[in-house]
């Protein structure tokens, strides 16, 4: 018993050694990242946290990635659809929201590879539906109308003259995006703590905003 014990052991962690670097790598080609039933799981294929590129690459085009965001979403929830579509340098982002318009998590989509991911940080971290450490059994602290004043009161330190431009919100965090005339960032707030938390994995804004 004991020594099948440790041959399983082993053997999940060289699966999960296998998951992560390959999630860290990223790859040239299309993919969906690590996913679990009802939870997003470890996956960073998107996130092309190595961002590794043969030199002839080339950005997938904007419908592409959207198409792959949108089946990775519908699979998590099938009444699913994206919102707040935004292009930056390292990926393609959106809020995914349900039939009602509520926040439920958000996704990226690597530029050059098209591997969909779910958002590190808070996304993962923080979400209490979708996220990796499930319901908080305490009541929200921070609504969001609190949540934008607490990161309008980090920006002045973080980026003086910059203001919150738009906001979504999803179980147990907020999202923020900001800048001083258009957006220049996102940072999150968390609904429970009021830590606040700067999505640092995006790059230069290239544009977006599309329902």
């Amino acid at each position: 018993m004991k020594r099948t014990g440790l041959v399983l052991g082993l053997t999940a962690l060289g699966l999960l050694g296998l998951a992560l670097t390959q999630g860290m790598m990223g790859g040239y080609g299309p993919g969906y990242g690590m996913m679990g039933p009802g939870m997003m799981g470890m996956g960073m294929g998107g996130m092309g946290m190595m961002a590794v590129y043969p030199p002839e690459a080339k950005p997938i085009p904007e419908e592409v990635a959207k198409a792959r965001m949108e089946a990775y979403a519908k699979r998590l929830y099938p009444g699913a659809r994206l919102k707040d579509f935004m292009a930056f340098s390292h990926n393609y982002y959106a809020q995914v929201v349900d039939e009602r318009g509520q926040g439920l998590f958000e996704l990226i989509a690597d530029r050059y590879t098209g591997v969909v991911s779910p958002e590190p940080g808070p996304n993962m971290m923080w979400n209490t539906r979708y996220g990796m450490h499930g319901p908080i059994q305490a009541p929200v602290r921070y609504g969001l109308e609190e949540a934008k004043k607490l990161a309008e009161a980090f920006l002045k330190g973080f980026l003086p003259g910059a203001r919150v431009i738009e906001e979504g919100a999803f179980p147990g965090y907020y999202t923020f995006d900001f800048g001083r005339k258009e957006v220049e960032g996102m940072l999150s707030v968390n609904a429970y703590t009021g830590e606040v938390w700067v999505h640092t994995w995006h790059g230069p804004f290239l544009g977006g905003h599309e329902e």
